[in-house]
Formats: C-alpha cells, structure tokens, sequence
C-alpha cells in the first residue's frame, strides 16, 4: 500500500501567509497563488490509501434512478456516492447527462467506469419496469406524504431498493412519485428546507445500504 505524498507551503509575507497543499509535479508552491510573494516550506505529509475491501456488505441490494438530473456534476458526485455505498445499477433517465459527458468525470474520479449504468428516454417507463421486477421504489422527496428517512424500517430481504432522486427544480416525475414504495425525507433544522440532490443521494443512499435508521444503526457497516 503505497502512499500518496504531498507538502505544504506557506507564503512568506506576513499580511498574507497563505497556506496550502502542493498536490502534483506541475505545481512548485515556490509563489503564492494569492499575492505572488515567495513561499516557503512548511510540511510534508503522506495519505495512505486503504486497500480495496474483499467482502461485500450484508446490507440489502440498492439500485438509484436519476429522474432528469440536469448538472453532469450532481451525476459525477453521484456516480462516486454510488461506488462508495456499493450500490448495483443506476438508471439515468430523461435528461440525465451519461457519465460519459466529459465533465462528468471531474467529480466521478473514475467511478463512472466502475458502476453499472443504463440509460433511459421515458423515467416512468423505467420506473414501472423494474417494479415489475421485482425492485422497490424509495423517492428521496420533501413532500407532504414523506417519511423521516432514518426511521424507516428494515428493507425485507432479497427485496432490491431502488432510490429515486430527481430534478434539481422541478423534483421527481409526479407520476413516478404516485408509483413509489415509500417516500423519505431528509430532516431539516436549518432555514433552507431541501439539500442539493447529490448530497441528498448520499445521505439516503449510505442509510439505506448500511442500515444506519434508527431501527438498527450501522449493524452492517
């Protein structure tokens, strides 16, 4: 396990002392990016890797659909989210931009080529379809018939969950909603009442497949 090593700089003028990482062998931190004065050496420090994990998880079998997603960095964001939790497929659908889109990449950081992915034109269609097969449809949607996410009960087992998340405007499909297993919340304290949609994936997406409600906090971790 080979650890990836940086160092610090700190700008010398005393009305500035800027302070950041040197993070590739393009950049030699001898200048301040901020006001141009000198710099100089003030650490160096290493972040070890951890190994990749051989054993996957007991949590329950969790798939997303992306209704209409319109920032290729909210699907990028997603994308590594998914990889992190474990989670099987996602299903883009509408206008969901393809984690082949070439901005996509800058917050996937590679897990667009590690998660299964399909696309769709119809959420509806596709949402009807896996429900068919067998799958659960979880919305992640402050409306008035939600559920604070962590107290939902435990998925039954073998029943895949898929969560749907969806526009950053406009929300999920009201018909795909009507349509849904369950509807969850995320709890608000603050004065804004909903998170970005890839932060509110993450949230819904590591309580679902790690079991971290209430009702049995993190016994699969």
């Amino acid at each position: 396990m080979n650890p990836i090593r940086f160092h610090l700089r700190q700008c010398e003028r005393p009305s500035c002392r800027f302070r950041f990482p040197v993070t590739n062998d393009r950049q030699t931190g001898e200048l301040c990016p901020l006001c141009g004065a000198p710099t100089q050496w003030a650490a160096d420090y290493a972040q070890w890797q951890r190994p990749l994990p051989t054993t996957t998880p007991n949590g329950p079998i969790v798939e997303a659909l992306l209704d209409n997603i319109r920032s290729v960095y909210n699907v990028g964001s997603i994308f590594r989210t998914a990889d992190g939790a474990g989670l099987r497929h996602l299903h883009l659908c509408g206008i969901t931009p393809p984690p082949d889109h070439p901005k996509t990449a800058k917050t996937a950081l590679g897990a667009e080529l590690a998660v299964p992915w399909s696309q769709y034109r119809n959420g509806l269609d596709t949402a009807v379809t896996l429900q068919k097969q067998g799958c659960q449809l979880w919305a992640v949607e402050d409306s008035l018939q939600a559920a604070p996410l962590f107290a939902v009960p435990e998925v039954p087992d073998g029943t895949p969950v898929v969560l749907v998340v969806g526009n950053e405007l406009a929300g999920i499909d009201p018909e795909i909603l009507a349509r849904c297993d369950r509807i969850l919340r995320i709890p608000m304290q603050g004065q804004k009442k909903s998170l970005n949609v890839a932060t509110a994936f993450g949230i819904a997406a590591y309580a679902i497949r790690f079991n971290l409600s209430t009702n049995g906090l993190g016994k699969n971790i």
